[in-house]
């Protein structure tokens, strides 16, 4: 089995879309202003976005993506504009991390995990 997509709620897609696409990522659907979705610049995964006028704070998803060069995309981010919750930070998890907000309060984590992400010293 593998991980095909991840859809998100969103109650303006038209900002949503502009923010994904801010962070790095390819629109290849665009069924505005209720439906995108989005590919990655590495991996087979998608990313899409369907419209939720009534989405209620407790609706936010986290949603993770990994990169290799994470203090360069942090870097690269902040220049474009975006704002993170919390900065770059070595967790006690073995993974190291940066936070930030989509524009519906979905938590996005950008993250470099390596080994550890499917291997920490404590795997089953």
């Amino acid at each position: 089995m593998n991980l095909n997509q991840v859809t998100i709620s969103s109650k303006d897609l038209e900002i949503s879309v502009a923010f994904y696409k801010l962070l790095g990522l390819q629109l290849i659907v665009d069924a505005l202003p209720r439906y995108a979705r989005f590919t990655c610049p590495d991996g087979e995964a998608t990313f899409s976005i369907h419209q939720k006028i009534n989405m209620q704070s407790s609706d936010n998803t986290t949603v993770y993506f990994e990169d290799d060069n994470l203090k360069d995309l942090v870097f690269k981010l902040k220049q474009k504009g975006i704002t993170f919750t919390s900065d770059i930070e070595d967790k006690s998890w073995l993974w190291t991390e940066a936070h930030l907000e989509d524009p519906d309060g979905n938590k996005i984590i950008l993250f470099n995990a390596g080994k550890n992400r499917k291997n920490p010293p404590w795997r089953i």
